[in-house]
């Protein structure tokens, strides 16, 4: 049963959609917008920097990145993007959400500038130093995930927080989407001027000097938008639920969302300090109680993340790779060094466009509809049936490219109107105000272990079971096939793992987490779901 609320959390969790929700999602947005143009803009550009770093005169195909190479350039941002979860989402529970928000963009804003002027007296001290600020823009991403999170599930009313906390996700699909653009426009544009020939032409010739200025610009642009979202984070004001149940300062908090309502709404804060002494809203992340209560909701939230991520970024990081084994994008040596990065833009922008984009807004329009557990069960189930579409007739689809590109794309559909937006959302709202950040940041990061697992085993992987026909420096992999077929059975695996997480659609955070519940009750109730 539900005990105290205070009068200003009522407040937002009954409170009509207002401006001040549109403008929480355009500020939280757009920090995901960068994060996804920064994390994923790196695949548009891997095969360019091994044209221009790592070509040998003589040889008969051109420059790739070294395995190790291509292994740190892909993951070294995922690690950073780990740890600045855990450590943001920890500092969000210390400091207050706001006092962090602000750092993680100035992070990304320097380092976005810093990757694309990456210097060095070798091809190795260029990629040393290119890995260097992606780490640490890594590290300002993952601060984003636990803050945005937790700041839009913690201003939301209760009834649309599933939508407003995925639009604020669905940003994600419009990075992404204008990396692309950002990469055909800036190869279309070079092409145009520095036009060469194909490699199988002039080896040498097609990579053209200015090929180098490619890819910092499309590197640095993920800049742009951090920068110009800065002001507006830093006008935002604490979060009521942080300020009133962790800060425990009820005067602040009614201040504050008085002029984000535009009501009046009286200070409480007998009533908050009477909340905050109970036992179940004082007991700490490793202790007993929080196992009893939320360790199996911590381990859903954290294991679907974990693979979800496995799938999610092997296909999106490799995209170009599996375009090329079937043919959808020509032989590098038919083409110019620009010329193939427009390709692999063109063809990973289309995937974007029909696939990765309209998934995220499915979400919005139904996630408080049909509810969290529903929308991630069903991703993952058709994540499995489209990956195994793709793989058991895997010979079929290098004659079908259409074909290819429909299925393709129906993965991207259903993972991001599925999982990849559904393991975002709940972690926000499952657990107590005092942990909700660290819990997200936890969650989050086990996602990003997954992704490196993704980026880093699926370049090995995916290479071809003929050691004549691997990438060169690689050894022979289980080839693109197989490696599909490893992934429909992490999907299976967060099909299960699905049913250890509570269903929160409608409900109030406090009683999701049970903060309001009477001292001598044990454990929040679980939410039954009927699929």
């Amino acid at each position: 049963m539900a005990g105290d609320q205070l009068e200003v959390l009522t407040a937002l969790d009954l409170a009509k959609t207002q401006l001040y929700h549109f403008k929480a999602i355009v500020i939280a947005g757009m920090g995901f917008f960068t994060d996804a143009y920064d994390l994923f803009c790196i695949s548009l550009i891997t095969k360019l920097l091994g044209r221009i770093y790592y070509y040998e005169a003589g040889s008969d195909r051109p420059g790739s990145l070294p395995p190790n190479v291509a292994a740190a350039v892909n993951g070294v941002a995922f690690c950073g993007t780990l740890s600045g979860q855990l450590f943001f989402g920890w500092l969000g529970d210390k400091m207050g959400r706001k006092r962090v928000y602000g750092i993680t963009l100035v992070i990304m804003v320097i380092c976005s500038i810093g990757s694309g002027l990456s210097f060095g007296s070798s091809a190795t001290g260029t990629m040393a130093t290119l890995c260097f600020f992606r780490f640490w823009l890594g590290f300002g991403i993952g601060g984003d995930y636990p803050l945005s999170a937790t700041i839009m599930s913690e201003y939301a009313n209760k009834k649309t927080r599933g939508a407003f906390i995925a639009a604020v996700f669905s940003m994600q699909g419009f990075g992404i989407l204008a990396g692309g653009i950002v990469a055909i426009v800036v190869s279309a544009a070079f092409n145009n001027v520095y036009h060469a020939l194909p490699f199988a032409q002039d080896p040498r010739g097609s990579t053209v000097p200015q090929a180098d200025y490619v890819w910092r610009i499309i590197l640095m642009f993920g800049a742009v938008p951090a920068a110009l979202t800065y002001y507006w984070r830093m006008k935002m004001p604490e979060t009521a639920r942080y300020t009133a149940l962790v800060a425990k300062n009820a005067k602040l908090a009614a201040a504050d969302m008085s002029k984000v309502l535009n009501v009046e709404l009286v200070e409480e804060q007998e009533k908050v300090e009477r909340i905050t002494k109970k036992d179940n809203n004082s007991f700490g992340l490793f202790s007993k109680e929080f196992a009893s209560r939320h360790g199996l909701h911590l381990l859903g939230t954290t294991s679907t993340w974990f693979l979800l991520d496995i799938a999610f970024y092997s296909q999106n990081l490799f995209q170009k790779d599996i375009f090329s084994a079937i043919g959808w994008i020509p032989k590098a040596s038919t083409m110019s060094a620009i010329e193939e990065v427009f390709r692999i833009a063109r063809a990973q922008t289309l995937i974007a466009l029909c696939g990765t984009v309209p998934g995220y807004w499915f979400t919005v329009g139904l996630i408080d509809i049909i509810g969290r557990f529903t929308i991630q069960l069903m991703g993952f189930f058709f994540m499995t049936v489209f990956m195994l579409a793709l793989a058991i007739p895997y010979n079929h689809w290098t004659h079908s490219h259409i074909g290819f590109v429909v299925m393709y794309g129906l993965t991207f559909f259903f993972a991001n109107f599925g999982p990849n937006s559904t393991t975002f959302i709940v972690p926000a709202e499952i657990f107590p105000a005092r942990l909700r950040s660290t819990c997200h940041g936890i969650s989050a990061a086990c996602g990003k272990a997954g992704a490196i697992i993704g980026s880093f085993g699926f370049l090995y992987a995916a290479q071809n079971q003929d050691s004549t026909k691997t990438d060169k420096g690689y050894p022979p992999g289980i080839g693109v096939r197989n490696s599909l077929f490893v992934l429909a059975v992490c999907n299976v695996l967060g099909f299960f793992f699905t049913f250890l997480v509570p269903e929160s659609k409608g409900r109030s955070l406090e009683d999701l987490s049970g903060e309001n519940e009477e001292g001598e009750q044990t454990r929040p109730p679980h939410v039954s779901v009927s699929v």
